[in-house]
């Protein structure tokens, strides 16, 4: 009994959907645009995002140049946010603002366009072009809307990303060391330094600069040693003069001691 119960739920449950997409394709035959365009309407508040871009996809063209076209495109838009399609959601949004930028959506398609992209942004390791470009969005929305209610959470946003490229930068010159590429772990880690002067990273940094330097010159050709050395040894005065506390003090000790013991014996041999 309960399991023929069950035969008929499912049975009267398929019938259903089989008559909704009869009648779903049967609309998108239709030559009746206002049909489409007003279920198109309720598949969206129905959260239907699929059906209504179809429908939108067939009607767009006929109401372009009308009143209907604005909220067309800016439902369009928010069809593929909804649906968690960054990347097409940030596109569209950004068509809308440039196409409609006085009227009173385009501060939240501006919005929505960099937001779209800091969502699609991927993790620290991985490339951040996708970050770059939601940080530049996100200045560009400040700077059109000073006054908005967003302005809050749009500049903790590129705090947030800010720092996503930051740990980006601090990994890639960390992986130069890895690679044993130290004259370009050098160059990172001081690049680096300049960008992100209050650094949560600073300190170590610095330290790695010493690192590098003094891994560089145990593995360079003799006549370029004591140059090399030297060049440690100025990044280990540059570390303890600001940090003289750091835990890394006593490893910097070290290999500055090895550098001062190395340019000793060279002026001596000399």
């Amino acid at each position: 009994m309960f399991k023929t119960r069950l035969t008929l739920i499912a049975f009267v449950l398929i019938t259903i959907g089989l008559n909704s997409c009869g009648k779903f394709q049967k609309l998108l035959k239709s030559n009746d645009y206002e049909e489409k365009y007003a279920m198109a309407l309720e598949f969206f508040e129905n959260e239907e995002y699929n059906k209504t871009l179809q429908l939108f996809d067939q009607i767009s063209p006929i109401y372009r140049g009308t009143d209907k076209a604005q909220k067309i495109e800016f439902m369009y838009a928010m069809c593929h946010y909804n649906q968690k399609d960054y990347i097409l959601a940030s596109y569209y949004f950004k068509r809308f603002y440039q196409s409609y930028p006085k009227t009173p959506e385009a501060e939240q398609a501006l919005f929505l366009s960099a937001y779209s992209n800091y969502l699609d942004s991927p993790r620290a390791s991985l490339d951040q072009k996708t970050t770059v470009d939601a940080i530049q969005e996100m200045k560009l929305f400040i700077s059109r809307f000073p006054k908005s209610e967003k302005i809050a959470e749009a500049k903790e946003l590129i705090s947030s990303m800010d720092s996503r490229l930051e740990l980006k930068a601090f990994n890639m010159a960390k992986l130069y060391i890895k690679m044993n590429d130290y004259k370009a772990a050098i160059a990172s880690f001081k690049s680096f330094i300049k960008q992100y002067q209050s650094s949560i990273y600073h300190e170590e940094a610095m330290f790695l600069i010493i690192k590098a330097n003094y891994e560089y010159a145990l593995n360079s050709i003799a006549f370029k040693q004591e140059e090399r050395f030297s060049e440690t040894s100025e990044a280990f005065v540059d570390f303890v003069s600001q940090f003289p506390e750091s835990n890394y003090v006593k490893e910097a000790e070290r290999m500055n001691a090895v550098a001062a013991t190395y340019i000793t014996k060279t002026v001596e041999e000399n």
